[in-house]
């Protein structure tokens, strides 16, 4: 299955998305460092796109930042006067990163800060609130991602998470990977706060089988 998996995701790609050689660059330039094969495939670039130019964001958190793949498709979505902020745990794959924001001449719009996210978090306060966040780091700590999210957010705010299905374990809950406990605890606490409207898809393709959560913040009925 994965082998027409692949061949549908390229049809798609090859027939939907316009060929980009910066991001053919950025793809390179990610291999040759030895960066894992894990950015987002160019159609799920393209959907985070249009989710920042349907929602008209001016201001975006990233939760993993990689080597800044996802982050310039969505960086080019924005406004002039529009801000991606992004964390990256990594030195290696921050500076990586910078390397590729610089050749996507976006340097101006993305703002890159270095360190665990559960330390960098914390002290973006003076950025906030973001229009649209994407959680797409380690999942363990998906669940503390989403309560700064939610500290971070405004009503109408969309909540992305990545890698949510993880090749169908999500649905095992006695599973000891970290990655899944984390998981299911992220969809959970979506699924129980009043705050949000949430929903959540399967994918398959050249990433194989995953999904992806999306919630939009709300705002509440105030009782006098």
């Amino acid at each position: 299955m994965q082998q027409q998996w692949s061949a549908v995701d390229e049809y798609l790609v090859n027939s939907l998305i316009p060929c980009d050689p910066i991001f053919a660059k950025i793809l390179a330039n990610n291999s040759a460092a030895g960066l894992p094969a894990i950015d987002v495939a160019p159609n799920q670039g393209q959907f985070l796109q249009l989710l920042v130019q349907i929602t008209q964001a001016t201001r975006i958190l990233e939760i993993g930042t990689l080597g800044a793949y996802s982050s310039v498709w969505m960086a080019r979505a924005l406004p002039a006067d529009g801000k991606l902020v992004t964390l990256e745990a990594s030195p290696h794959h921050a500076e990586v990163a910078k390397k590729n924001i610089q050749l996507a001449g976006l340097e101006t719009v993305i703002e890159l800060h270095l360190g665990p996210a559960v330390e960098t978090l914390p002290k973006l306060a003076g950025c906030a609130p973001f229009d649209l966040i994407f959680i797409d780091a380690d999942k363990p700590s998906n669940p503390i991602y989403l309560e700064w999210a939610l500290k971070y957010s405004h009503p109408g705010t969309l909540i992305i998470g990545d890698n949510v299905v993880r090749n169908g374990g999500v649905i095992n809950p006695e599973s000891t990977d970290p990655g899944i406990k984390g998981t299911r605890t992220f969809i959970e606490l979506m699924g129980n706060n009043p705050r949000l409207t949430a929903t959540a898809l399967q994918t398959v393709g050249s990433k194989g089988w995953d999904g992806f959560s999306i919630a939009r913040v709300k705002e509440l009925d105030v009782e006098n």
